[in-house]
């Protein structure tokens, strides 16, 4: 595992994701405002781009057809029984001011 400088955390405004391309990789990297988190960026339902979803609290809503996702556990609801797997989770980082991603 290591860990890759992504961006100045001013970069990414709160409650905001941005795309993060690291090889064939695409990550969505959120600003709760609170802290950064950061999950695959391909909602599980139909492949919606999560970094330019609807960011309140800990959640994202994909911006195809309003599952949501929690940043923090990488689950998926929509408030019916429709069970989708988890998007996976990275592990970020902040320190002096630069958000680090780590990958595998």
């Amino acid at each position: 595992m290591s860990w890759i400088q992504i961006t100045e955390t001013e970069n990414i405004p709160p409650r905001e994701g941005r795309t993060v391309k690291i090889g064939e990789l695409s990550i969505a990297l959120f600003n709760t405002g609170e802290k950064f988190l950061a999950v695959e960026n391909r909602c599980p339902h139909k492949g919606g781009p999560l970094a330019d979803g609807i960011v309140g609290g800990t959640t994202v809503t994909c911006p195809l057809h309003n599952w949501r996702i929690c940043l923090e556990t990488g689950e998926v609801s929509k408030g019916c029984d429709a069970q989708l797997p988890p998007v996976t989770q990275f592990p970020v980082r902040v320190e002096e001011g630069l958000i680090y991603l780590q990958t595998a």
